[in-house]
């Protein structure tokens, strides 16, 4: 009973989905979801919308750009050059540019790092501006024992280095905040105030914040009173269903809603990038879903 439950339930909801999306689905004989048509949504305009390329992985990239552009996304996140031609194909804008990062952990709040970093950002900021693309992502990586003033004082050393030449290019770096509880222990950056406080050290336009909800749902909560008090230090923000990374829909903590309604009555300009995890087997229809939720 418990299971047909669910499955009447998810299927009511993609079809509620679906419809609100204009994109006709129809019912096999057992039940399963086939697409059979798509049309690009009206949407209202109050959000800019993208897609983290990484959650969609099991899509091959030309799938993904058509099966997004169909949905009225305009932008895909997280991805290096080797993707940018095949974005341009679909007129898709890279959102959140990446590929200079060494990883999540080694980052600019340890010295030993600064060397290879400065290097590989110094290549990659004039290639993300020759694209006509303006964020490129990067990481405080982990604390290892250091203080907050230790990390705050390496990652000033090491990006004011890049300062200048991303001023030069006009392209933004954006440190995203990642909670340190569940997903990645021991991340330095893993507070709305940690990160605050390293923009305004650095104290240019030019360095922001990735206001991941899904992270600092888990390490602070507080998110709509927090994103309107620090609007002018987030340069895009992150999806994903809390607990578990999932869908954003009502088997969530989180009023996605209200959040989206907080960050347009803001002002706010940039992307809203949608960064969970699929349960759902039609990996599209879930991400169909979150757009119309999302579109306030």
């Amino acid at each position: 009973m418990k299971t047909n439950f669910n499955r009447r339930s998810v299927i009511k909801g993609i079809l509620a989905s679906s419809a609100a999306l204009s994109i006709p689905l129809e019912l096999s004989a057992f039940g399963f979801i086939k697409e059979k048509t798509t049309t690009i949504p009206m949407l209202k305009g109050n959000i800019n919308h993208s897609v983290s390329r990484w959650c969609f992985d099991s899509l091959d990239l030309e799938t993904l750009c058509v099966e997004a552009k169909k949905m009225g996304i305009t932008g895909i996140d997280l991805v290096g050059p080797e993707a940018w031609p095949t974005l341009k194909k679909y007129n898709l804008v890279s959102t959140m540019c990446n590929g200079a990062e060494l990883n999540l952990v080694d980052g600019f709040n340890d010295t030993q790092f600064h060397e290879k970093l400065i290097q590989r950002y110094s290549e990659m900021i004039p290639r993300v501006a020759e694209a006509g693309y303006k964020n490129l992502i990067c990481f405080s990586g982990n604390r290892r024992g250091k203080s907050d003033d230790e990390g705050w004082t390496n990652c000033v050393i090491g990006l004011q280095k890049l300062i200048p030449l991303a001023e030069k290019y006009k392209v933004t770096l954006v440190m995203e905040l990642l909670n340190s509880k569940i997903d990645h222990k021991d991340y330095q950056c893993n507070h709305t105030a940690w990160g605050v406080e390293l923009v305004k050290r650095i104290n240019s336009p030019n360095f922001k914040l990735l206001y991941d909800i899904y992270h600092m749902q888990i390490d602070e909560g507080d998110v709509i009173r927090t994103i309107k008090d620090n609007i002018q230090y987030i340069a895009h923000f992150h999806t994903a269903g809390v607990p578990g990374r999932n869908e954003i829909d009502d088997t969530q903590e989180l009023n996605y809603p209200a959040i989206m309604r907080a960050i347009a009555g803001t002002g706010f300009k940039g992307f809203v990038g949608q960064e969970f995890v699929p349960k759902n087997p039609n990996k599209l229809a879930s991400l169909q879903q979150a757009i119309t939720i999302c579109d306030i």
